[in-house]
């Protein structure tokens, strides 16, 4: 690449990044379906026409807003499931890692808790397919410990799910609760509280009880 091309690659990746910055600011007050193109571009200083160097719609930019809120939790995700010591540790780990992405990325975890039974189809699939890949990921870590010899695929991939949906029931609480106070710790306890009760049905799924026995 050239010194030329490769500063008119940086001037572009710039203002495909002030786009999606701009949108993310927009969409703080409305639903991306009420997104307008020109709204986005005049809040960038660019011409409607240039929107499209970047991107073939509004709703592909919301699914670029998707990989860009769910794509970077990947390695938070992983630290969760692989957190090691005592139950009451790794829960405690699994809210704060929570807890401070919510606090450094409100805007990101405000959309995807909108956008996910939204009424742009595009990014509804799009946050469907990112949070299926974490479920996937999640079994597949929880595979490796020792406490799920004996499960079944059916029920790691269950579990699994269980504990991804926790995850954004707690990411959502936390948004709507102050950074400090009364509320927010209430949001953290019950969110731990959430977390252990699942540890303890793992604990004691194979115990011969109903549901028991994993499938496979």
């Amino acid at each position: 690449m050239s010194h030329t091309s490769g500063i008119r690659q940086a001037r572009k990746q710039k203002t495909r990044q002030a786009l999606l910055d701009a949108a993310l600011e927009l969409l703080e007050a409305q639903s991306l379906s009420s997104l307008g193109l020109r709204e986005v571009t005049r809040a960038v200083g660019i011409a409607p026409t240039a929107f499209y160097r970047h991107f073939r719609s509004v709703e592909d930019l919301g699914v670029a807003l998707v990989e860009e809120a769910l794509g970077s939790l990947h390695p938070m995700i992983r630290t969760i499931v692989s957190t090691t010591g005592d139950g009451e540790e790794r829960v405690a780990r699994a809210v704060e890692l929570i807890a401070g992405h919510v606090d450094a990325h409100p805007a990101h975890v405000r959309f995807i808790a909108r956008e996910r039974h939204g009424g742009v189809r595009a990014v509804r699939e799009a946050i469907r397919d990112q949070l299926a890949l974490f479920t996937v990921e999640v079994a597949e870590a929880l595979a490796k410990d020792p406490v799920s010899a004996g499960w079944g695929e059916e029920d790691l991939a269950m579990l699994a799910q269980l504990y991804v949906d926790q995850m954004l029931v707690t990411a959502s609480a936390l948004l709507e609760a102050p950074v400090r106070g009364a509320e927010r710790e209430r949001v953290v306890r019950m969110a731990a509280r959430r977390m252990r009760l699942i540890g303890i049905g793992r604990a004691h799924w194979l115990d011969g009880g109903v549901g028991g026995g994993g499938g496979g």
